[in-house]
């Protein structure tokens, strides 16, 4: 199952959000200009229990160095698809936990919960001399936020089936809940390291990601001055949107429901991706929206609707709603 997206919209573009994966990125990219040195900067700036629990190896290295890779473990990754699949989870999870808790606070809720999932791969594996990285563990405390924030959410899914993508929408309490259960049974069966995954730090990251979305939101919200808040606002509503079109009125073939668009949209115009997830043969469709729509306006898409009894197929029809 690959997560495309969330259906929750979100009032503010994720800034901090965005930029924790540009770094991420840019890390990756330095750690690509190692080359044979590159297993020793991993040593030294992942997190290695062993470096804190025995004192023959922990004298090779500066009070620095073992404070740091706290920090610095969960921004490195083991190869490009350990970065993509990471990011591409922060990318869908996190703005809307940013949303929520404010710019300043999310950026405090990510970098604890990293250091939460470390701290509980530590002591766990005390005496593991392999280096533990990624984001993996501070993300997983997105996704523990995330299900609290957000469970009746739905994550539009994609599921190649016979090389056939096939889109389906889950609801997020059970594909984060089938997650975690995962995460267990997989700490179970490799003992925690046994596989080269640390587990146990995705398991502490969104047990730990719940108790901290908690604190966090008990303190004010802390965000960016008025006038650099006001220009993270969302200009445009999400391109790719879910309809669920009902059938109703004289002709039956005919199908309508909803698409959001905002009134900077309305004024310029716009193109969406709209995915229909029942009946109907395609999946995802583009529609172009024209400029100076008005509220109420009805898109109609021809041939997207229900098969009458002669054999004529009627249409779609997509009411325009303007959402601030």
């Amino acid at each position: 199952m690959i997560p495309l997206r969330d259906t929750v919209p979100t009032k503010n573009h994720p800034v901090v959000n965005n930029t924790i994966i540009g770094v991420n990125v840019l890390i990756f990219l330095y750690q690509l200009t190692q080359g044979i040195g590159l297993d020793k900067f991993i040593y030294i700036y992942g997190l290695v229990p062993a470096r804190y629990s025995i004192p023959q190896i922990s004298v090779y290295f500066t009070p620095f160095q073992q404070a740091f890779s706290f920090l610095s473990f969960m921004f490195l990754h083991g190869g490009f698809w350990h970065l993509l699949g990471n990011m591409w989870s922060l990318y869908i999870f996190g703005d809307n936990v940013e949303d929520r808790l404010g710019h300043l606070r999310y950026l405090l809720f990510y970098i604890i919960c990293g250091l939460a999932s470390g701290l509980s791969h530590m002591l766990l594996n005390l005496n593991s001399n392999v280096p533990t990285i990624g984001a993996s563990g501070a993300i997983a405390g997105v996704m523990g936020a995330y299900f609290i924030l957000h469970p009746r959410a739905k994550i539009l899914t994609l599921i190649p089936i016979f090389f056939i993508p096939y889109f389906i929408e889950i609801p997020a309490a059970f594909f984060l809940g089938i997650w975690f259960v995962l995460q267990f049974l997989n700490a179970a069966a490799s003992q925690g390291q046994g596989s080269g995954v640390a587990w146990w730090a995705h398991i502490g990251g969104f047990v730990f990601g719940i108790i901290f979305l908690k604190l966090l939101l008990a303190l004010p919200s802390a965000s960016l001055p008025a006038k650099l808040g006001r220009a993270t606002e969302r200009k445009k509503t999400p391109r790719l949107q879910v309809i669920r079109p009902v059938g109703s009125g004289p002709e039956p073939q005919h199908l309508y429901g909803t698409i959001a668009i905002s009134p900077h949209e309305a004024v310029t115009g716009t193109r969406k991706l709209i995915n229909i997830p029942w009946g109907f043969h395609k999946r995802l469709f583009k529609v172009a929206v024209p400029a100076g729509i008005q509220e109420g306006h009805k898109l109609r898409l021809k041939g997207l609707g229900k098969q009458a009894a002669t054999g004529q197929r009627g249409d779609l029809f997509l009411k325009v709603l303007i959402r601030a």
